[in-house]
């Protein structure tokens, strides 16, 4: 008897149609990759030929193990490849960011500026070895100022928060429990302005009194009375760096009446007032360089200048007359090692006043060794200057140069504020124009180059602030909205509603984001 067959398979069928045919592995290309350092350019390694759909994570290993260096710790590393000059198109970023594949994200850019034939140099910037969490959701909102609150910061280590209002008062907060800790009484005016001294041990405010308290954050008690002298309010204060004086660090207040007052306080008296300015002093910073590197103090005005003050005896270094209108805003790429002083995300006290100068001195030195320290200032003419005054931390006199490195442009109308991250890579600048421009401070190239545009506010953004790990950036509007970018992809991470009115104060803090304004609320965010 034959041998039957058995009876062909039957066709499935899906919903009446046949199987698709599966699909033929799509072959990837492979491309010749040049890594190089992101701060200088020079290559990390020799070109090397790779296939183009290895992910950014294979990207970073390959990396590590061609950098020739002895340690054994494994760097996180964030690539991008830079676009030519003719494919970028105006307001458009100017660097395509890997986050993916070299495929996914060069060759199949809109711009098609990239194809497997070209050698592609991938510009590699490290990364900080701590990540931060995004913040997503309101874990507290605290009530308690009667007023709208017009400035917020944390304290160095984030356990503490301060806040200032409309109300007279300044506010403590403490951030484990999230519960008021103190109100400091004393202004008599709205408090505009409160600022830590690095190592926490003073908490400084200013207010529309022309008047400067200083307090003791584990009490709530003023250190003494009112440092009086301003004839109206005070607009900022700063605090001289750790790494200058450990033990008795001196504080600088700028005022509405065109006088910046430098106080110790030791014995709480003025140790010198600098005149020269013709108007309104906005903003005074306390640099951690100068001459000799013994300190130095920024201070913008609305008579149209920045002014360079040397810290020592206050004998003034330079007059930068290249804004158009006043000057708003200040910020130095060291800022925020300066804030934190000894304190970096470890988490370690240190025992001594000299243990605490050692260590912010080498914090300060790592970030100044790679680019000088440099100054932005922002205006109402719509523009921002970016400034080296001093070649490096120990310059000698006209070591730097008194005329702007380049200048910012692209905001449509008066820029609010402007900060660096951290790690001195970046700054961003918010404007009325409700946009966020980000740019490259980094020293690969051109200084101040053009990043990208973050757009999503409906209103002028008022204030800006970092995430330690300098990968995300936090902005507060007019429009009522708290808002977390993603630099990688240019856009919101996470969108933060909940006020009922204008934000005017926003800070970050390990994973903590804090926020106040006219509705009288703080709110603190979380992951």
């Amino acid at each position: 008897m034959a041998t039957l067959l058995p009876p062909p398979k039957r066709l499935k069928l899906y919903h009446g149609i046949a199987e698709p045919e599966p699909e033929p592995l799509k072959v990837s290309p492979n491309v010749v990759v040049q890594f190089v350092n992101e701060h200088d350019g020079t290559p990390i390694a020799p070109a090397v030929n790779l296939p183009a759909n290895v992910a950014r994570e294979g990207l970073e290993l390959l990396v590590n193990q061609l950098r020739t260096k002895d340690d054994d710790e494994h760097v996180p590393f964030a690539f991008h490849v830079a676009l030519p000059e003719e494919a970028t198109k105006p307001n458009a970023p100017t660097r395509i960011v890997i986050s993916k594949s070299i495929e996914l994200d060069v060759l199949a850019h809109a711009s098609h500026a990239f194809s497997e034939e070209d050698v592609l140099v991938v510009r590699c910037a490290p990364q900080s070895v701590f990540k931060v969490r995004t913040a997503t959701r309101c874990s507290a909102t605290l009530s308690g100022h009667s007023s709208p609150i017009l400035c917020a910061s944390f304290s160095p280590t984030g356990n503490l928060l301060a806040t200032g209002s409309g109300d007279t008062h300044v506010r403590l907060w403490d951030l484990y429990t999230e519960t008021p800790s103190h109100t400091l009484t004393g202004h008599t005016g709205w408090v505009l302005c409160v600022e830590w001294d690095p190592l926490e041990r003073k908490l400084a405010s200013g207010g529309h009194d022309g008047h400067v308290w200083l307090w003791d954050p584990k009490t709530g008690k003023p250190l003494g009375d009112a440092m009086k002298g301003h004839s109206k309010w005070v607009t900022s204060l700063a605090w001289e760096p750790v790494h200058l004086n450990p033990s008795t660090p001196r504080l600088a207040s700028s005022s509405k009446d065109g006088t910046v007052r430098v106080w110790s306080t030791a014995t709480r008296k003025l140790e010198y007032a600098l005149g020269g300015h013709t108007a309104s002093v906005n903003v005074v910073k306390w640099g951690g360089g100068g001459l000799n590197g013994h300190g130095v103090l920024y201070t913008a005005s609305s008579d149209r200048t920045v002014r360079v003050w040397d810290a020592r005896g206050g004998k003034q270094l330079h007059i930068l007359k290249d804004h158009a209108h006043w000057v708003t805003t200040l910020a130095l790429n060291t800022d925020f090692v300066l804030r934190t002083g000894p304190f970096d995300h470890t988490g370690k006290r240190p025992l001594s006043d000299e243990g605490a100068q050692a260590l912010a001195l080498k914090r300060y030195a790592a970030l100044v060794s790679r680019t000088p320290e440099l100054l932005i200032s922002g205006s109402d003419d719509h523009t921002l200057f970016l400034w080296s005054l001093f070649a490096s931390s120990n310059a000698e006199p006209g070591g730097g140069k008194t005329k702007p490195l380049t200048r910012l442009t692209g905001h449509q109308r008066q820029v609010s504020h402007v900060a660096f991250s951290p790690d001195g890579r970046w700054a961003a600048s918010a404007g009325w124009d409700s946009a966020v421009r980000l740019w490259d401070c980094s020293g690969a190239g051109q200084l101040g180059k053009f990043v990208a545009t973050l757009r999503g506010h409906v209103g002028p953004v008022y204030r800006l602030a970092w995430s330690a790990d300098s990968r995300m950036l936090v902005s507060a509007s007019k429009d009522a909205t708290v808002k977390i970018w993603d630099l990688k992809t240019y856009k919101i991470k996470s969108d933060l509603p909940g006020h009922t009115d204008e934000v005017y104060c926003v800070d970050f803090v390990a994973d903590k984001v804090v926020s106040g304004g006219r509705d009288r609320t703080v709110k603190i965010w979380k992951n």
